[in-house]
């Protein structure tokens, strides 16, 4: 059992791992051209209303009512996956967390009477496919947790701004839930000269390519 667990695990980093690297190879590769003839980036990106989705590294704070002794906080396992007393392997990545309060419910009715069970997650990560990647000339390079009206002035704010090398006015995002469309973005208008026009909303899954100035 610990085995075919480990070698789940294993798994579940290689086919992650190379999903990140050929990920960040468009990007670069993006980068390394112009943003000119790109359209620039929507102000607003709409998407509706957004809920968020469990991923590996997240923590779960089970909570069952009457049970105390069945309430308890729970890691999301690389695979998606939790274990707890009672609950069988569950797979919880790409669910919200009222969905996965109601999968425990079913499994819980088997050994307890109209189970009533609230999830709450914390140590927010998500899953790869809706965080924010920051590749190129940012001080601090690293992707994030996707949040609601997450702005492009909060993701370079987490990224420590860029770097003396940026060309900042030829970034671009690389937009994953549009079929990996390109857009510019004005990052030295918004960080150096205060213009909040250049400032827009980000969407789950965007890269964000700063590539160097060669002048």
């Amino acid at each position: 059992m610990l085995h075919t667990t480990l070698s789940s695990g294993s798994s579940y980093f290689v086919r992650t791992a190379r999903w990140a690297v050929a990920l960040v190879a468009v990007a670069l590769a993006a980068g390394c051209a112009s943003n000119r003839g790109l359209p620039p980036a929507p102000v607003s990106a709409e998407q509706g209303d957004y809920s968020y989705v469990i991923g590996a590294g997240d923590s779960l704070n089970i909570i069952v009512w009457r049970n105390a002794e069945l309430s308890m906080v729970v890691p999301v396992r690389p695979d998606g996956k939790i274990s707890a007393p009672l609950i069988d392997e569950m797979v919880v990545q790409g669910k919200n967390s009222v969905e996965v309060a109601r999968d425990i419910e079913k499994q819980l009715s088997k050994y307890v009477r109209d189970p009533v069970v609230t999830v709450i997650v914390s140590n927010f990560i998500g899953p790869y496919s809706e965080q924010i990647r920051v590749v190129g000339e940012a001080a601090k390079p690293q992707f994030l947790p996707f949040k609601q009206k997450m702005t492009l002035l909060d993701v370079m704010i987490a990224v420590g701004g860029l770097t003396d090398f940026a060309s900042g006015n030829s970034a671009t995002i690389l937009r994953t839930a549009e079929g990996n469309k390109q857009y510019s973005v004005r990052l030295k208008d918004l960080l150096k000269r205060g213009d909040v026009s250049a400032n827009v909303e980000m969407r789950p899954g965007d890269i964000l390519i700063i590539p160097q100035s060669f002048f």
